[in-house]
């Protein structure tokens, strides 16, 4: 069933950024875990000001749609998700998300956020595919995006060095049309 308020859901809602979020965020990456699942870059600390800055190009873009996810309850700023790189003639873009405090992870947040993001993307900017990608090793990014209904689409084979080990970027997607099967209970 498609949620009437494109925004909020059970537990969470998506913002946008606010002026203090840079300070919050700019903790994140002091968290090894958070940098070594986010991407596949080299993990760097990053100041407020990097933050803030990042946070205003992100903004601006016309490609780009940049929420935060915080709690229902107190309001906290817990993480972010973003359909970056829209393609507007082919109807497709990839989702990033990240949770950045460690005792938000594996509470479902992500998987909340997630399926708000799709419902705006499949029926408000009317997408056609909404992709990802994912490190191998992040098993517990892989049962989300399965559960919120992703396929595998393929791999790029030892991709990212990691502690001196390569492991695979994993693609997955997911369409429109599987999107609305799913809310239907096709």
């Amino acid at each position: 069933m498609i949620n009437e308020n494109l925004f909020t859901g059970k537990n969470i809602r998506l913002t946008v950024p606010r002026e203090e979020d840079a300070a919050v965020m700019q903790k994140w990456y002091e968290d090894a875990s958070f940098l070594r699942n986010l991407d596949t870059d080299v993990a760097r600390l990053r100041t407020v000001d990097d933050m803030k800055e990042k946070l205003e190009t992100a903004m601006k873009s016309r490609n780009d749609f940049h929420f935060q996810i915080r709690l229902l309850e107190t309001d906290e700023l817990i993480g972010f998700i973003v359909l970056d790189g829209i393609q507007w003639a082919n109807g497709c873009c990839m989702l990033g998300i990240g949770i950045g405090p460690g005792d938000c992870r594996g509470k479902g947040y992500g998987s909340e956020a997630i399926a708000l993001v799709l419902q705006y993307a499949f029926t408000e900017l009317n997408l056609h595919r909404v992709g990802l990608n994912f490190i191998s090793f992040n098993d517990r990014a892989q049962g989300v995006y399965e559960r919120a209904g992703f396929r595998y689409e393929g791999a790029e084979r030892e991709y990212v060095h990691r502690d001196g080990g390569y492991y695979d970027l994993v693609y997955m997607g997911i369409l429109q049309k599987e999107w609305l099967e799913r809310q239907n209970g096709i």
